[in-house]
């Protein structure tokens, strides 16, 4: 399946598995993927910056992506990251990718572009990189500090292999509105737009005109049931079910500390072995560890979805 504007619900940005003298664990991406998508992930994105694609080699990224297909099996599309400082290592991630069945890719500009002119040229040469795989727009200036209007937004949907916003600029609602008038209008052509931060702002996020979310929160059958009952009209409920959930959303959106909490509570949920990060990279001090067994243990007694 290709990734085209239709695209919507819950994308789980996956982590990468390692053991815990830091090789990629199959086992782990394979029962990953399973949990994910028994969670209810319409789904799945690899190789983000959550992803540690950085600290992988060329060999080791494209060994890791042919593992989640073939477990994924095209029961739900999976988007692979392939942002890179030069095109040469993006074409041939992006190429190795669709060949193994990935439904499109994703790309964030690099930092370092100056003016929207130079931002919009270089996501025109990234799309031409990348060839006919439909791609997804990472807007996160604050993790590259480039910052993206909603008209360079609709200059860049000009070309139709952009086919979907992961929208993660802060303050950001009111782009999404932005951009939504844009298309109502007639003057941009619609794209799927999905949320991140973290899942942060899931409910204003969706009520804003956004499609879904994509992040990796650990407990993702929350953000299912929340764009369910969203979808359902049913305002109230969905608040109140994010509300439980906020503070640990919070505890793990905390900049630089953020994924080693959340391999933390996945490898609480069993869901992998190992919390590992690949050096450089933090470690949880025992008060962490603490502080957050305290949160997970507090919302398992809330929301009887979370089993630890």
């Amino acid at each position: 399946m290709r990734l085209d504007e239709s695209a919507s619900g819950v994308f789980v940005i996956a982590p990468t598995p390692f053991t815990e003298d830091g090789a990629l664990d199959d086992a782990s991406t394979d029962c990953m993927v399973e949990a994910y998508l028994a969670a209810g992930a319409f789904g799945l994105t690899i190789l983000g910056i959550m992803g540690e694609a950085p600290k992988l080699d060329a060999e080791e990224s494209q060994r890791f992506v042919a593992r989640v297909l073939r477990r994924v099996n095209g029961r739900v599309p999976v988007v692979v990251g392939v942002s890179a400082p030069g095109f040469a290592s993006m074409k041939a991630l992006s190429r190795a990718a669709m060949d193994a069945g990935a439904a499109g890719v994703m790309i964030a500009p690099t930092p370092g572009l100056r003016g929207d002119d130079a931002v919009v040229a270089y996501m025109a040469q990234a799309a031409e990189a990348v060839g006919d795989a439909p791609y997804v727009l990472q807007d996160f200036p604050q993790a590259n500090g480039i910052h993206i209007s909603p008209e360079m937004i609709r200059r860049m949907a000009e070309d139709p292999r952009l086919v979907m916003l992961k929208a993660e600029d802060w303050p950001g609602l009111d782009k999404i509105t932005a951009i939504r008038r844009l298309s109502a209008e007639g003057r941009m052509r619609r794209l799927s737009i999905l949320g991140g931060n973290g899942g942060l702002f899931l409910p204003q996020e969706l009520e804003r005109g956004a499609d879904g979310v994509m992040t990796g929160y650990a407990v993702p059958e929350m953000l299912v049931r929340v764009h369910r009952l969203l979808l359902a009209g049913d305002k109230a409920a969905a608040h109140d079910l994010f509300d439980l959930h906020l503070p640990l959303i919070r505890y793990e959106h905390q900049p630089g500390l953020g994924l080693a909490v959340r391999k933390y509570v996945l490898q609480r949920r069993g869901i992998i072995g190992s919390a590992a990060l690949r050096a450089p990279g933090p470690k949880l001090t025992p008060e962490t560890r603490t502080e957050v067994d305290w949160l997970l243990q507090r919302l398992a007694q809330r929301d009887p979805v979370l089993v630890l």
